[in-house]
């Protein structure tokens, strides 16, 4: 069976460019345990190797970028210690990625992994990149520091938890940039050409700065506006941050003409949404402390019944009808959400970024 030497393949060129590239089609290149750790390693030894100039991240398959996280391996490992072991593999690569001291370049071409790409210093979109954050449909919540990401988009941060609420998909590029999410647009078809620009570039003292000017090269503006922008009153009207889930609801009948604004609440966890709104409460202006607030979060959520039910109902059997407890927002213990933010208990260490 093939393993993480495979699916996560470390190649470094002449003229100092190393690319890495997820190599494991079947699964849309989702991340397993395995994947996260030869990834981090990778990036460890060419942060120290002078002859390594930038780092280029990509797919190998015209299907997917990455698809996240591999939720199903993960509800197969249904321990405390397995947890521990999965989250704080993938947790300590996001901020390994954050904190990169050489130019991180992900090709985000097809699906989006925000965990291997949104924390980059240089996110390059095309007109196939598709966004979402729909882990609190599969009862979870969004994690990989999204917190951090979605308090800095438009409207105060209304934006972001429009779309981690409600796991609404960005398809356009023009919202991609808007959010955030992407710094710069290069069509599909100019990809190859961009990445031998790079490969036969000569860096200077300054790689940081010969990246962004053939980034400025190739990329250009998308030809639509975007329409969160458009749908931005709306949003904030909704998800403002003085908002609880109850009162987002509300507000959201209010705009039951536009399922734009009003996005899909089917299917969603409550006990995960109310963790949502709780988290943007948090100081999220560092994400190493975000991480380490998703660290406790993570650990718990994943081992309450909800995920294994989501995972099944969207992934494995797909009848799209997850059974979730507590079934209303009325059941659901606000003591017990609350409980999930606090300090690991004793013999259980905090995630060390």
């Amino acid at each position: 069976m093939a393993g993480a030497e495979e699916f996560v393949e470390g190649n470094v060129y002449p003229n100092g460019v190393a690319v890495i590239t997820l190599d494991r089609p079947k699964a849309l290149n989702a991340m397993n345990l395995d994947m996260d750790i030869k990834y981090k390693q990778i990036l460890e030894e060419w942060e120290s190797d002078p002859k390594v100039k930038c780092v280029l991240i990509k797919g190998s398959s015209l299907r997917a970028f990455c698809a996240g996280g591999d939720v199903k391996q993960i509800t197969c490992k249904n321990t405390l210690s397995d947890m521990i072991e999965v989250f704080t593999a993938e947790y300590s690569l996001i901020c390994k990625i954050s904190e990169y001291r050489k130019p991180y370049i992900s090709f985000m071409d097809m699906g989006y992994g925000i965990g291997l790409s949104g924390h980059g210093r240089y996110r390059v979109i095309t007109e196939r990149t598709i966004l979402a954050m729909p882990e609190n449909g599969i009862g979870l919540f969004p994690d990989v520091g999204f917190s951090y990401i979605a308090t800095q988009t438009p409207g105060g941060g209304s934006v972001g938890a429009y779309l981690g609420m409600t796991g609404k998909r960005i398809s356009m590029p023009s919202d991609a940039l808007y959010v955030g999410l992407g710094t710069h647009y290069v069509p599909s078809g100019n990809l190859g050409s961009l990445k031998e620009a790079l490969l036969s570039s000569t860096f200077s003292e300054d790689p940081h700065k010969d990246v962004t000017a053939l980034l400025a090269k190739y990329s250009s503006n998308p030809e639509s506006e975007a329409h969160l922008k458009l749908l931005l009153p709306q949003i904030t009207s909704c998800f403002s941050a003085d908002k609880s889930v109850r009162e987002i609801i509300e507000e959201l009948k209010k705009h039951q003409q536009s399922t734009e604004a009003s996005g899909s609440w089917k299917g969603r966890s409550l006990f995960s949404l109310l963790n949502t709104t709780i988290s943007r409460e948090l100081h999220l202006d560092m994400l190493n402390s975000v991480m380490k607030t998703e660290y406790r979060i993570a650990l718990w959520s994943s081992l309450r019944n909800d995920f294994a039910e989501g995972v099944r109902a969207v992934l494995v059997d797909k009848d799209q009808n997850p059974k979730w407890n507590p079934p209303s927002l009325d059941e659901v213990n606000q003591k017990e959400v609350e409980a999930i933010f606090e300090p690991l208990g004793p013999g259980i260490e905090e995630l060390k970024v």
